[in-house]
């Protein structure tokens, strides 16, 4: 039996993150949109792994993805990999100064790297969303 509950909480947060991401790629802050665009994917892994009884610490997407995989047997697609890969970079360097030779990171960042990091975080969302779909209709939702 799954955990519906503990995943809809999960996957609740990783969209009002995305949303809190658009409002910050529209104010201009692009590092802290690039930032929450990879929460999205994490919390949305987190999300399927606490939904089939598998909670995962850490923040790697990548490694996460690579869970879910092994769990669900499942192998996911080219883009889902690609977009965790993109998105993994953005967890520490998005925030941190010290990350940086110099300045600060809200100087590294540009709209269309935060279009494109919102884009990602959406396609690992909406894998999500349909694997879930996909269980609960084989019945363990």
């Amino acid at each position: 039996m799954f955990d519906v509950a503990e995943y809809s909480r999960w996957m609740e947060s990783a969209r009002r993150t995305l949303g809190s991401a658009h409002g910050d790629l529209e104010r201009g802050d692009f590092n802290w949109a690039c930032f929450k665009a990879h929460q999205v994917a994490e919390k949305a892994l987190k999300a399927l792994l606490w939904g089939v009884g598998a909670p995962t610490p850490g923040h790697s997407l990548p490694k996460l993805l690579n869970k879910v995989r092994e769990v669900l047997s499942v192998e996911p697609p080219q883009d889902v990999y690609e977009a965790c890969i993109r998105l993994n970079k953005f967890y520490i360097a998005a925030r941190y100064p010290n990350a940086w030779s110099e300045g600060i990171p809200e100087e590294y960042y540009s709209r269309s790297e935060a279009e494109e990091a919102i884009r990602y975080a959406e396609v690992v969302l909406k894998w999500v969303e349909g694997i879930w779909r996909e269980l609960s209709r084989l019945g363990g939702g």
